[in-house]
């Protein structure tokens, strides 16, 4: 990595050089859950982009030639920090020191960050919506700083979006009450749904932890599958940026014992849907992940979810 980023300063150096003026504010993030809202919220102001697309894992992920050309020619640069994008932090370092680079999950409250035993920082934030609202006001603050005149309307279109992102907090926290108290148990891939959990009143259990990096190992699987059939958890989950392997082996682990267990659903955890789709949006997004798993929980869903724009429930 350290000769890549040697390789391509030269390539920066003369992109960077080249920016035109007089054009609208060019944003690059990392991940599709910063670039779509904020998107909505710069308007006109700005074209916001994001490297990362559907079903992409973060955690593994490394810049590719058009990344580097986009991120050169950023104004601003918004990443989610916290140890999320791992493979990319030395190249934004170096950025840093040539134009804006920002962190969102530096927004957040250190005391409210989880730090799960012997592991990193929690860097997936994106599943607690008031979480995620407080690092997306980092990301306006900034958009703010690099374009002053542009910050009127900036804040008029997060104010609108904040109401629309409270309002689903509010759907998400009813429609995962009404899961019984036995069956709030989430079982997933990797542990990506800390947050979600805790803001909605789910354990959640993973086979992984916060990162893709570490191996599911066996014994792991095996605890889970004693899990399973000791209390009876009739559903676990697979997600669209991680390999089904390790959820499959745990089914199949607990039919061995004589539990069935059944796929309740893909969530996106690490990813969002495809650009364009409702689950390609972060409002879409927590919409399908809420209504799928209180629905495979035992829980009442509306039709269609939360907005009525869900097709394809369990």
């Amino acid at each position: 990595m350290r000769r890549f980023v040697q390789c391509v300063l030269a390539v920066l150096a003369l992109l960077m050089g080249a920016t035109a003026q007089g054009r609208p504010l060019q944003v690059v993030t990392t991940l599709a859950q910063i670039a779509e809202p904020l998107a909505l919220i710069a308007g006109p102001g700005a074209v916001v982009s994001s490297l990362m697309g559907p079903g992409v894992d973060p955690h593994l992920y490394r810049l590719t030639r058009s990344d580097v050309a986009k991120l050169a020619q950023a104004d601003l640069i918004v990443a989610n920090g916290l140890h999320l994008e791992v493979q990319l932090e030395e190249m934004l370092a170096t950025l840093a020191s040539r134009k804006p680079v920002v962190a969102i999950g530096d927004f957040i409250d250190p005391a409210l960050i989880r730090h799960p035993a012997g592991e990193l920082p929690d860097p997936h934030v994106w599943m607690d919506p008031t979480l995620w609202r407080a690092a997306l006001q980092g990301a306006v603050a900034a958009l703010e700083k690099a374009d002053p005149a542009g910050g009127p309307g900036y804040r008029a279109r997060a104010a609108t979006y904040f109401t629309r992102l409270g309002e689903l907090s509010t759907r998400v926290g009813e429609v995962m009450g009404s899961v019984p108290q036995a069956s709030r148990v989430l079982v997933t891939a990797h542990d990506a749904f800390g947050y979600f959990g805790r803001a909605y009143g789910l354990e959640v259990m993973a086979i992984q932890g916060i990162s893709t990096e570490s191996e599911a190992g066996l014994r792991r699987i095996e605890e889970l599958v004693e899990t399973l059939v000791q209390r009876r958890i009739r559903a676990v989950f697979v997600e669209s940026s991680v390999s089904p392997r390790s959820v499959r082996a745990l089914i199949d682990g607990a039919r061995a014992r004589g539990h069935e267990v059944v796929v309740g659903g893909e969530l996106y955890s690490d990813a969002m849907g495809a650009p364009g789709s409702y689950t390609g949006t972060y409002l879409g997004m927590i919409d399908h992940n809420a209504s799928t798993i209180a629905k495979s929980l035992g829980g009442r869903v509306p039709a269609g979810g939360l907005a009525g724009r869900l097709t394809n429930l369990p």
